[in-house]
């Protein structure tokens, strides 16, 4: 399924609903269909929220599922909009937390040379990663304010999971429990702002706490279940536009740590909990701070305009206000 959260335009109330085709479901008026017309009222029981929804997930997407089915088998032009006359809110718009990982070798490798620095051999034994800001999620389709104090602004292409039921000390063999879905990142950063920071020892900060983008959807795994190689790793086409141009080319393929490893890692000594995301990192040729801005016409300016499109999981594009 591909779910999400969503508001009509001219209402501030947020909506949770999922796709069909390219018509929206109102779960909430679905479910209240359902109870009026076939007699059963177990659909009523589907939370507001998809964060809500997540506590008891796998109790939740059974229903949710059935509910799909029902939906397709009638006239869904009773309970759904259609997607381009409403505002994409991330599928998760107030996290609990956003850990981000740093799990493409290709994007550490070149991050680390522009520093002139080697890659460090427990890298490749340790999934690590930084807290982010979980109170400024954009959605696709919103604009993004310069940040001040900023020369330097670049975009990362990633993904991102969502975690389901949490857990603590999950191991990574049993990670599958607790991914609820996938969905696209855009890691938003202020390249002077990190580069100041970051001989302190202490990780980003400032220069990745004004924006973060997710969407458009949160993409069951059922939804991916063709794109799995033999290698055991996601096979999606990772792309990045700036102002239809194209500057990244990636692959989850090319993800050395998998989320799997990251969850064991996140999840070591404490809980993880339902809505949270978990981000890959860039992929390789995922930032201008890797390909260079004298390549790539500069870093990203008020009025550009940044879309990044993931095999499956969708579009998600912002312009910078």
């Amino acid at each position: 399924m591909k779910l999400l959260t969503y508001k009509e335009k001219n209402n501030s109330s947020a909506k949770f609903g999922f796709k069909v085709e390219s018509q929206i479901i109102d779960i909430s008026r679905a479910a209240k269909w359902v109870s009026e017309n076939q007699n059963n009222d177990g659909f009523l029981l589907i939370p507001n929220t998809l964060k809500e929804t997540l506590i008891e997930w796998n109790k939740n997407f059974s229903l949710l599922k059935q509910l799909e089915e029902i939906v397709i088998n009638n006239d869904i032009r009773l309970f759904s909009k259609n997607e381009s006359g409403l505002v994409i809110l991330p599928p998760i718009p107030d996290p609990p937390a956003f850990r981000d990982f740093y799990a493409f070798e290709q994007h550490v490798r070149a991050a680390r040379k522009l520093r002139g620095l080697e890659m460090n051999p427990d890298w490749y034994k340790l999934a690590i990663f930084y807290f982010s800001n979980p109170n400024c999620c954009y959605g696709h389709g919103a604009d993004i304010p310069y940040p001040s104090n900023t020369t330097e602004l670049d975009f990362e292409l990633e993904f991102a999971v969502i975690i389901g039921n949490g857990g603590k000390d999950i191991k990574a063999h049993e990670a599958d429990k607790v991914i609820a879905g996938y969905t696209i990142l855009n890691d938003w950063s202020s390249r002077n702002l990190q580069r100041e920071e970051m001989p302190m020892s202490l990780g980003p900060a400032k220069g990745k706490d004004f924006a973060s983008s997710f969407g458009p959807y949160m993409v069951t795994p059922d939804e991916l279940e063709g794109s799995w190689g033999d290698d055991g790793k996601l096979h999606l086409k990772m792309t990045c536009h700036v102002n239809n141009g194209k500057i990244s080319d990636g692959n989850t393929n090319d993800l050395y740590h998998s989320f799997g490893d990251m969850i064991e890692r996140a999840s070591m000594n404490t809980k993880l909990v339902p809505g949270e995301y978990i981000g890959s990192g860039t992929v390789g040729t995922g930032c201008i701070l890797e390909l260079r801005p004298e390549n790539t016409g500069g870093w990203i300016k008020k009025g550009d305009v940044v879309r990044m499109e993931i095999e499956k999981l969708g579009v998600l594009e912002n312009k910078i206000i």
